[in-house]
């Protein structure tokens, strides 16, 4: 069954305003001919989809399942412009992409910057998170490809095999802190001082969990708990606290001598980055390009 996109901008303004009037003003379309697109809608799909009361229109329970794939349908239609103006050569398209932390801190950017210097009227949407947030806007098509260590598993998400790259995490410090005067530095001399490091169940915060339980020793008391990494970073470099963070994050701060690796022997986590995409359906070409770039660039890593 094939259904165009114009009486499903129909179904989803008559939703979302209630009352054909009012959809139909916003649709700059007459009231007798929305009704009439609506109700073409209904008899081809075989149910109706909303119940007529003299002050509005309320969603039927067919509606309110039609109404998601409705809107995912729209997101596709709105997706397929951008590719047909791409084909046109306007290059007007935009670079939608989620990432961890570490991955905006460094390999993105310049992957961005390089895309951006061929095409230079290329928009970009950078969604920031943490796995869970970066999975869901994939599926919900928020983004078209995510930079992220392991992802949940999921039917709808898929690994890019050939674009993938290793970061580190360590014990960081300012280079003013006193436990660098110590000649050599064992995990638990990090229990007498004061940490930063984002809550539990993120990732930093269990995989040094895992550190210390592999010494035998408890965790230290974290004195702030935070998942901002600008705050993070301020406390290391100037509040004098440790911190666990990932290289990419904190190489501005260390080559401007605020913030460094603290050497405590054998504590480091290393991790593999991956770009992930949907299982299903094309990438938009402004997700190609950016893809192509990061594949030259973690080939040289």
């Amino acid at each position: 069954m094939t259904i165009h996109i114009r009486p499903l901008d129909a179904f989803l303004a008559v939703a979302q305003y209630g009352t054909l009037g009012r959809a139909a003003q916003k649709l700059n379309i007459t009231q007798p001919a929305l009704s009439r697109t609506i109700r073409k809608l209904e008899e081809q799909i075989g149910i109706p989809l909303f119940e007529r009361y003299l002050t509005g229109m309320k969603l039927t329970a067919a509606g309110e399942t039609l109404l998601p794939r409705a809107a995912l349908i729209q997101k596709e239609a709105e997706a397929a412009t951008e590719e047909i103006d791409e084909l046109r050569g306007l290059a007007r398209g935009t670079i939608r992409v989620g990432a961890i932390a570490s991955a905006v801190g460094q390999i993105l950017p310049q992957a961005i910057a390089q895309v951006l210097e061929q095409w230079p009227r290329l928009q970009v949407h950078i969604v920031e998170g943490i796995a869970d947030v970066l999975v869901d806007a994939l599926v919900n098509r928020e983004v078209d490809l995510t930079v992220g260590a392991s992802m949940p598993a999921s039917p709808d998400i898929c690994a890019i095999p050939d674009c993938h790259w290793e970061d580190a995490s360590y014990i960081v410090a300012a280079p003013s802190h006193p436990l660098r005067a110590n000649s050599v530095i064992t995990l638990a001399d990090t229990l007498d001082y004061k940490w930063v490091l984002s809550p539990e169940g993120t990732a930093p915060y269990e995989d040094l969990s895992k550190e210390f339980a592999k010494a035998g020793l408890p965790m230290p008391e974290v004195i702030v708990k935070t998942r901002s990494n600008i705050t993070n970073k301020s406390l290391i470099s100037h509040g004098g606290f440790l911190g666990w963070l990932a290289e990419p994050l904190y190489e501005p701060e260390r080559q401007a001598g605020w913030i460094d690796r603290l050497p405590v022997a054998g504590v480091v986590k290393r991790r593999q980055l991956q770009v992930y995409r949907r299982s299903h359906g094309l990438l938009p070409q402004p997700a190609v390009k950016l893809l192509d770039v990061l594949r030259q660039l973690t080939s040289r890593r």
